[in-house]
């Protein structure tokens, strides 16, 4: 029941990207996604996130300043009181949900589709030192289990699923779920668009 209540408020929701949305409107999304608890570290971190992000818009370097300054502050608090790491340069899409805190990081490069969720323990990062731009790509609607790490320059397709502790070093398809060390595809299935 709640599953299809879920679907029916997503496809309820526009088709607008982030972009198109103004702070408080993003952060309604991500309260309401975290269960209207502005109390859960997951909320807090992607609403410190948003913040980081929005504070690059203003113009002005005069104006910019303390609020670059108070963005600093909440990043360092959030990740050293929650072991949260989000920073704003990653390409978070709507109604993000960090389930759990501890131990989360994710690489400055990385892009999560809408609705997708990252538990405890989840590694985004890059693979190679030799090269530190490379980061996942997270599709719509990704569900990342608890202590799973995903490295590299890789897509993981819309819908796709990344079981509890997964080392995920090659590409997942749409609806698939991979498990294991390193990962293998055991369930495949098209992804509904």
């Amino acid at each position: 029941m709640s599953v299809q209540l879920n679907q029916k408020n997503q496809n309820n929701y526009s088709q607008s990207s982030v972009k198109d949305l103004s702070l408080w409107e993003q952060l309604k999304e991500d309260w309401i996604a975290h269960g209207r608890d502005w109390t859960k570290p997951g909320f807090r971190a992607v609403a410190v996130h948003r913040f980081g992000v929005w504070r690059m818009k203003v113009k002005s370097k005069l104006l910019r300043s303390p609020l670059s300054l108070l963005y600093k502050m909440m990043y360092r608090k959030i990740r050293n009181t929650y072991g949260i790491e989000i920073p704003y340069t990653v390409q978070l899409g709507r109604r993000i949900v960090v389930e759990h805190q501890s131990a989360i990081v994710v690489h400055g490069h990385c892009t999560i589709g809408d609705d997708s969720i990252i538990r405890q323990g989840v590694t985004l990062g890059n693979r190679y030192l030799e090269r530190p731009f490379d980061a996942p790509k997270l599709g719509k609607r990704v569900n990342v289990g608890a202590g799973a790490k995903i490295f590299g320059d890789i897509s993981i397709g819309d819908g796709a699923s990344i079981g509890a502790n997964a080392v995920v070093l090659k590409d997942v398809p749409p609806g698939a779920t991979a498990v294991g060390i390193p990962a293998n595809i055991v369930y495949s299935v098209k992804s509904h668009q």
